[in-house]
């Protein structure tokens, strides 16, 4: 009986210990502190890890509000299968569900929040048999105005995103320009074996020849070193034959 009873006991001990195990494996993450400008709206991030086995019909997340002055903790949204805003308090109105529970994320939204927010934001997750675990904890601080490294991050985030149009802008113009030249050399390239160079001194070949017909044949005499003109000296000589045969022709008829 007792070697049964030791061993019962030790069964026990063990599903004790891994049901411990097992409902100790949730772990919440959150940003810790915060700050958020009066009148604008924050997102309280909360993602979590479950060991188990993510069941969208069984999970509940709980989101609590406990202020810095003392004072009681007041309910600021439910989700179970559903969101369930808060009918009423502070934050009636003022809470939206941005959270994914298949992608692990339990956060919220916050609409135009005032100082009356500054506290501690709890987030709790239950996903059965993971019902017992940290909880996540955000402090939250409405201000005025930005703070330096919160309006710094601003200006460089503006200032990047400026600098990154005006870089894509200039490569744009460049790659037209660039297009732009390549055309007109393609261009010229094509026009230049169209055209054809014409030099001034140079004649048609027709032409030459007919200046080389019609200019006239220079003779040397040789009687008297004098240089004459060997088409007129034959036009003349014509003329001179001509007369004497109309003579013998006249001669003839007599």
């Amino acid at each position: 009986m007792c070697v049964k009873g030791l061993y019962l006991l030790t069964v026990l001990s063990g599903l004790a210990a891994s049901g411990v195990l097992q409902v100790s494996g949730m772990r919440i993450y959150t940003n810790g502190d915060m700050e958020a400008v009066n009148g604008t709206d924050v997102r309280l991030k909360c993602t979590f890890q479950s060991t188990a086995a993510i069941n969208i019909d069984a999970v509940v997340i709980s989101w609590s509000f406990r202020p810095l002055k003392p004072g009681r903790e007041e309910s600021v949204f439910h989700y179970q299968q559903r969101a369930y805003p808060p009918i009423e308090g502070i934050f009636r109105k003022r809470v939206s569900w941005d959270g994914d529970v298949m992608g692990r994320d339990a956060s919220i939204v916050l609409q135009q929040v005032k100082f009356t927010y500054n506290g501690t934001y709890i987030c709790q997750v239950k996903n059965p048999p993971d019902v017992h675990g940290t909880v996540g904890e955000i402090r939250l601080r409405v201000v005025t105005t930005a703070s330096f490294s919160e309006l710094l991050l601003l200006a460089l985030a503006i200032g990047g995103g400026i600098a990154a149009v005006v870089i894509l802008l200039i490569i744009i113009m460049s790659c037209r320009r660039c297009k732009k030249r390549r055309q007109r050399q393609h261009e010229g390239n094509e026009e230049a074996p169209r055209k054809e160079r014409k030099d001034p001194t140079v004649c048609h070949p027709s032409r030459a020849v007919h200046l080389y017909l019609s200019e006239p044949s220079i003779e040397i005499d040789s009687s008297d070193g004098m240089i004459s003109d060997a088409s007129t000296k034959s036009m003349s000589s014509s003329e001179e034959e001509g007369p004497s045969s109309d003579e013998e022709e006249e001669d003839d008829s007599d």
